[in-house]
């Protein structure tokens, strides 16, 4: 137990070093592309913070548990809005720009929409993963091109001395970010598992929650640094983009290795719905009751929804 808690610690430690190399890279490489912080959030940091999730479920499909690699992706999804996004809000209002409504925000809907519907025959089959993950591609690519086309609409405090990072430095932050992150994440999930099967919780359980959230403390990373850091449009974007990465990459390649079936129908007949919630309340939060603003308030409000969600996973 003292080992496992150990590990808990160093792989906390990790994640916020990363967090902090990812956010200095990404705003430096938005910069040097010309994009905005938004597409680079959507982007990079969100491929970055990605990575635990994508490798967690390869590894539980090919090992036989299909119920875990799912189980990863939804309760990480849920973690990205309801504890990272809320108490990322509590930290700091986020403003939100039209892009988010417009274009993001759909893409993140219509995703997890169409991930319940292949779900629907209780297997995500090869010809689906690639389905999924063309998605990803032609996402990426629309959103390159209005990148280049409108500019930022949120206005926001930049650190100009990153400006003039050349690409090796660039190059060389991301890799420790990424590095930390995965060592990071690998520590926190074999030590809050292994804590978790000592006392007794279900494998289902620690997929929803500790693995979940093991694989969600890179975005919370990155994201509060860069809410500290006044870069919030990073923050907003890493945690829609990592949503989106998450079905269209993760559960997609991780079919393409391995059709993941369901065994658990409490994944779909629940879970998802709650993931479709937390992706869904999104919008009428960020105009209600003042326009294009996550304030402090709705951050608690959708931190105590995830709140509920964990008590009733426990409650099981």
């Amino acid at each position: 137990m003292i080992t496992s808690i150990f590990y808990v610690i160093i792989g906390l430690i990790l994640l916020v070093v990363g967090g902090e190399f990812l956010v200095r890279s990404s705003v430096a490489l938005s910069f040097r592309l010309k994009l905005s912080r938004m597409v680079i959030g959507l982007t990079v940091v969100s491929f970055a913070t990605s990575a635990p999730e994508l490798l967690v479920s390869i590894q539980a499909a090919l090992d036989g548990l299909s119920d875990m690699s799912l189980g990863n992706v939804i309760g990480s999804n849920i973690a990205n809005i309801g504890l990272v996004l809320g108490i990322t809000a509590i930290i700091g209002p986020l403003a939100i720009d039209r892009d988010f409504y417009k274009f993001n925000w759909p893409v993140m809907v219509l995703l997890s929409f169409a991930l319940y519907i292949l779900l629907g025959d209780g297997v995500l089959t090869s010809l689906e993963g690639f389905i999924l993950f063309l998605s990803l591609l032609i996402y990426l690519v629309v959103l390159i091109r209005r990148a280049r086309k409108f500019s930022d609409t949120i206005s926001e405090k930049l650190d100009e001395s990153l400006e003039q990072t050349s690409s090796f430095k660039i190059i060389v932050w991301l890799l420790i970010g990424g590095v930390a992150l995965y060592f990071g994440s690998e520590l926190l999930v074999n030590g809050a598992e292994s804590i978790a099967l000592k006392m007794g919780v279900s494998e289902g359980v620690i997929a929803l929650t500790l693995i979940a959230v093991g694989t969600s403390v890179p975005e919370l990373a990155a994201s509060v640094i860069a809410a500290l850091k006044q870069e919030k449009a990073i923050s907003l974007g890493n945690l829609i983009g990592s949503n989106i990465f998450n079905i269209a990459s993760v559960l997609g390649i991780t079919a393409l290795i391995q059709p993941i079936v369901v065994k658990d129908e409490v994944l779909i007949n629940i879970n998802m719905y709650w993931m479709l919630g937390f992706a869904i309340i999104l919008l009428p939060l960020a105009f209600i009751p003042k326009k294009m603003i996550l304030g402090r308030f709705k951050g608690l409000l959708i931190f105590g929804a995830y709140c509920v969600f964990i008590a009733l996973v426990f409650m099981k």
